[in-house]
């Protein structure tokens, strides 16, 4: 009888917005609902698509800005509560999963990975959205801003989602987009300090979703 530990499996790790799934349309309608509210022009898609990828708190303070208006702490904490409201009652109006994702996922369940995700939503809203798009079944572990008390950029938002969803550190890929994934990716190098591990960016490997 072999007394060797079992190994866990393989992982791979997805970011949701921009990499999963197309929710900018969501994202920024919401956004839109507030700078309409305040009085300012509403911000085209292909202009404030650049603003997605830190949060929403980011999301929008960066939309203000761009309007010429600096928002204080206070309107800033007030203007958070409503996106958070307005947003998770219009998480899937337009989002839709990206072409390949299913069978993307499919493939890497068939090769014995366990998948997970790992996003700067807040976790209820994640969990519902993926539900809503159909795969939130697909996931050992879905892990948001509000998981840790970490999030990303720091590499531990992403190790704390590995060892959530039980999965080996040492054979983890990573997928992701935009500039806040460039360093995840770079942090996790050193955090996870194994030559096995394997971190896999959109950028690099646009063939994953062909």
């Amino acid at each position: 009888m072999s007394t060797e530990p079992t190994r866990k499996p393989p992982i791979a790790v997805f970011d949701l917005d921009g990499t999963l799934a197309e929710t900018a349309g969501d994202l920024i309608g919401t956004l839109n609902v507030l700078m309409k509210r305040e009085g300012l022009a509403e911000l085209p898609l292909s202009q404030a698509r650049g603003l997605i990828g830190a949060g929403a708190r980011a999301l929008i303070r960066r939309g203000f800005e761009a309007e010429g208006r600096p928002l204080s702490l206070e309107d800033h904490d007030r203007l958070f509560d409503a996106f958070i409201a307005h947003y998770g009652a219009h998480l899937a109006d337009t989002s839709h999963l990206f072409p390949g994702v299913v069978e993307a996922l499919d493939a890497l369940e068939a090769a014995g990975f366990r998948l997970a995700v790992c996003t700067n939503k807040y976790e209820g809203q994640s969990v519902e959205l993926l539900r809503l798009l159909g795969i939130g079944h697909r996931f050992a572990a879905i892990c948001g801003r509000d998981t840790f008390p970490q999030a990303k950029p720091d590499p531990r938002h992403l190790t704390g989602t590995i060892a959530r969803a039980a999965g080996d550190p040492a054979r983890a890929a990573s997928a992701w987009d935009g500039y806040v994934a460039t360093e995840v990716a770079d942090a996790t190098i050193r955090a996870l300090e194994t030559e096995e591990r394997q971190v896999i960016t959109l950028r690099d490997r646009p063939d994953l979703y062909r």
